[in-house]
Parts: C-alpha cells; structure tokens; sequence
C-alpha cells in the first residue's frame, strides 16, 4: 500500500453514525428507487427484458409520445429523461467509494490487499450471474465484480497511475459512444423492434422459457457492460476519488465540495440531458452513457444538500437510508417483484394494461418503492443486515 492510501480524508466526518457515512447510506437508497424508475418500464413494455438485445426504439424516453403526446407520455418522457441512466450512473460511483471504504478498514486493521476481497468480488459475480439468469437480463453485479478487482488492484498504486487510468478510461469510453452514436444517426432507414416471438414469450411464456431464452441468448444481452466497461472504471475510481476529498462527510469542506458537485450536474449535465433525450432514439447512448453521469454527480450535490437541511432525520430519509443499507437486497428483490407483476407466468399486467395508457407504470413504481422501503425499515428493526447481505456475510466468513 502506498501512503496516500491509508489516509483518507473524510474518514470521521461529522454526523457519522457508528462509523458509518450517513449520506452514503441515503444515496444508495436513492440510486436503487432510480434504477428501478428505469427498470420498471422494460418489464411493463412489450417484449419485457428482451428489449435490451434488440436495441429498441421503446428504450428512449420519448419515443411513446412521438406516437402519442398526451399528457400521460409526456409525464413518462420526463419521468425516463430524469432516471435514464443517472441512477445506474450514481450506484456505479457508490460501488467505488464503497470499495474505497474497504480499502480503508484493510488498511487500518493492517491486513492484506485485495486479499480476501478477491472472495467478495467472486460472490458478487454468481449472484449477479444467478440475478441475470432467473430473474433480470439488464444485472449490473456481474460487470461491477470484473471492474471492481481492477479497481482494487489500483488502489495499492499510485494516485498518479489510477488518475491516468481513469481519464484514459472515460476517454475512450466518449469516443465509442460517439462512433457508435455516429454510425446510428448517419442510418436514417435504421428501426428497432422487440419481434413478435419475444412479445409473445414474456406474456404467455412459461418462467422455464424466460430464463433459457436468457440463456440462449447470453451473449447479447451481456453487451451493455462490455461497452459500457471504461464508464464503469472511471465511475468506480471517480468515486474513490470523492470519497477521499470528503465530498460524503458532514463537514463543511463535504458541503462546499457538494455545492460544486451539484452546480456541475445542474449547470450542464441536466441541460444536455434535455437535448439528447428530445433528439430521438438515436442519442440513446450518448444520453444513457455520457451525459447521465454528469447529472448523477449532480444528485450527490442535491442529496447531500436536502441531508444537511433535515440534519439527517425525518421519515423519508430514515426509510431510504434503511433502503440504502441493504442495497444489495432491494436492487434484487425489485426486480423480483416487477417479474412476478409483469410477466404472463405472474400477474401478466404489461399484457393486461398495455391499452390503458402508461399511468399504471408510474403507479407501479411508486407501490414498488413503498414496498421496498417499508420492508427495508422492519427488516433492520430485526435483523442488522439484510438478506443477501447477511449471507454474503456468512459465506465470506467461511471463504477466509
């Protein structure tokens, strides 16, 4: 380990709860109610996850009310525009400040690094792999546990090698998005469409032919965090980065850190968001995969500041911080839920409402979000970790 590893600023900020960070926990809690603000319209829309393989047009936020612009597209073109991608982006960077915190304890209990973090990479890999295969083909765990050995291993380098890496990283991620945004705008006659077998499979099929369709097609559906790879490394070191400035502590130097980090996010990630979302399906990944990050910087700035308004306290950011403790558990357990609501082998209401407007799926995710968050509170009143957590707890005690 180098020395300006082992001291991070910010490790006591004030308004620490048992050592924990507080803002880390509300942000988390965040991230997985945005993700789900995304992910609950692939399971409502024809063709459920398959969508993601054939690249469709469904994905942009404003392709319903180019068809139809009533009040109810306009408000889901606007409830996609905030979530898509931010939220993705957000979680990623708190997967590496998170790491950096482990990083921090290693260092301090003077153990050895990765060591037997390599253990809980490879538990998050097979539950993302099992996540991918039964309930959800749009997993983040499986590409978070690749980018996060190599993100551990730079931790004991210098700052200068993973400053490198990181705008190495980001850069040649802009310029495949760009290549590739390129390619798809200079192709007018280009369309794409969820087929009818893929419709059909999600709103009659059996579970069994969801997870081999899945199977089947594995590789396809893998493409967004083998693109998306470079993103992932910079967010994770982005977030080091931030930890260690003391963006996530009460302080005043946490708070002044987050008024530029929010200025950054309003000032230009939330007016290119707007562009590239109007501008049609073709700016999808420049929207999703270049600018979003921009705005999830900016909700740390905006979370941060509502935190320190409320000191920390109230029903709303008790429940999302219970949320963001076991984060790990909501973001499964959503996608759990939204397969059984929406799926023809479960309650099948994409089928049953795809003709009564796109209301419902805004309900949909409010009801979802009560739900995990007042599960979330009653779980800590028992239990001190959630599910998947307690038993990533377990086996990594044993892997030892």
């Amino acid at each position: 380990m180098t020395s300006d590893d082992t001291a991070l600023r910010g490790a006591t900020p004030g308004g620490a709860v048992g050592g924990r960070l507080p803002l880390l926990d509300v942000l988390r809690g965040v991230a997985i109610l945005g993700t789900l603000a995304t992910n609950v319209w692939l399971f409502a829309g024809p063709g459920g996850d398959a969508a993601i393989l054939y690249g469709s047009d469904e994905l942009s936020p404003f392709t319903s009310f180019h068809a139809d612009p009533s009040a109810a597209t306009l408000a889901e073109g606007v409830f996609r525009t905030a979530a898509n991608g931010t939220f993705l982006a957000l979680l990623t960077l708190l997967f590496g400040a998170g790491l950096a915190v482990q990083f921090r304890s290693a260092a301090r209990r003077g153990a050895r690094w990765p060591g037997p973090y390599r253990w809980r990479a490879l538990f998050l890999f097979v539950e993302g792999t099992v996540h991918f295969t039964l309930v959800f083909a749009g997993d983040v765990l499986m590409g978070y546990a690749a980018v996060a050995l190599l993100v551990a291993w730079l931790l004991t380098r210098s700052e200068r090698a993973r400053n490198r890496v990181m705008w190495v990283s980001v850069s040649l991620h802009v310029a495949l998005m760009g290549l590739v945004t390129a390619a798809l705008v200079t192709d007018p006659a280009r369309t794409s469409t969820v087929p009818p077998e893929a419709v059909e499979l999600y709103a009659h099929g059996s579970y069994a032919d969801q997870v081999a369709f899945r199977l089947d097609h594995f590789l396809g559906l893998r493409l967004e965090p083998v693109l998306t790879f470079g993103l992932m490394v910079f967010m994770f070191l982005l977030g080091v980065r931030l930890l260690r400035a003391g963006a996530f502590a009460g302080d005043p130097v946490g708070r002044a850190l987050r008024v530029r980090l929010l200025g950054w996010g309003l000032g230009l990630g939330v007016p290119l968001t707007v562009v590239t979302a109007v501008a049609g399906p073709d700016w999808l990944l420049m929207d999703r995969y270049v600018v979003a990050p921009l705005v999830a910087v900016g909700l740390i700035g905006l979370v941060g500041r509502l935190l320190d308004r409320t000191n920390g306290t109230g029903p709303v950011v008790t429940g999302v911080s219970a949320l963001g403790r076991m984060a790990m558990t909501g973001y499964v357990a959503q996608n759990v839920l939204l397969m059984f609501v929406c799926y023809g082998f479960g309650l099948g209401l994409a089928e049953r409402m795809a003709d009564t407007g796109r209301w419902w799926v805004l309900v949909l995710w409010a009801v979802v979000s009560l739900v995990l968050v007042v599960s979330s509170l009653l779980w800590l009143r028992a239990f001190r970790h959630g599910p998947l957590e307690a038993l990533q707890k377990k086996v990594l005690s044993r892997a030892r």
